[in-house]
């Protein structure tokens, strides 16, 4: 039983979970510590942590509630490979680690400034190793496709919240990455009109 809980929970993470575990179990390396970088709720990390328990797994968030759910997630799930959360600002430089063997982050990119992907690309390209996984998870705009209808909307919905938010094209994504030594690898297909985006530190 969990006591004074305090566990956030965001609905669209039990359907985008399970999908995006299967790629994970692809391109994650068989041991080491992954980074998770605005793990938001918690309920990603413990859910991979659970199906892929040979890795151990650092949360991370920059808002308060949110490193408290994330505790209460690992506490209620009895999880003894992953980390207690920590505060890292995407855009912010140094991050308080110096290494992991790979970084995901999932949903962060069109819901915060762009400093904070060059952030997230200088960070990754810091920390990791030659070889090693930077996989990202969201909608993006491709400028070989049209944006589907949806996207269009929830870019719509983003940018009235906050004018610094908002889809962001792909190629830029890429340019950023390459810049910080981050070489794309490939893109995959995922339900709901959102892509896994991988990179490996080049």
């Amino acid at each position: 039983m969990v006591h004074n809980d305090v566990r956030c929970f965001a609905p669209a993470t039990l359907c985008n979970r399970d999908p995006i575990l299967e790629v994970l179990r692809a391109v994650l390396p068989a041991s080491g510590l992954v980074l998770e970088l605005a793990s938001g709720t918690g309920e990603h990390v413990v859910h991979f942590a659970r199906h892929l328990p040979d890795l151990e797994w650092q949360p991370s968030d920059i808002i308060p509630v949110a490193r408290q759910s994330i505790t209460a997630w690992i506490s209620a799930e009895e999880l003894a490979n992953v980390r207690a959360p920590i505060d890292v600002d995407a855009a912010g430089d140094p991050w308080p680690l110096d290494e992991a063997a790979a970084v995901i982050c999932i949903n962060m990119i069109h819901i915060s400034p762009w400093e904070a992907t060059v952030g997230l690309m200088r960070g990754a390209g810091r920390i990791l190793a030659s070889g090693s996984l930077l996989y990202l998870y969201g909608p993006y705009r491709r400028s070989d496709i049209p944006l589907e209808l949806s996207n269009e909307a929830f870019d719509r919905d983003l940018q009235a919240r906050d004018a610094r938010w908002g889809l962001r094209e792909l190629d830029a994504i890429v340019r950023c990455a390459n810049e910080h030594g981050l070489a794309f690898d490939r893109v995959v297909e995922m339900p709901a009109n959102n892509l896994s985006v991988i990179f490996r530190k080049a």
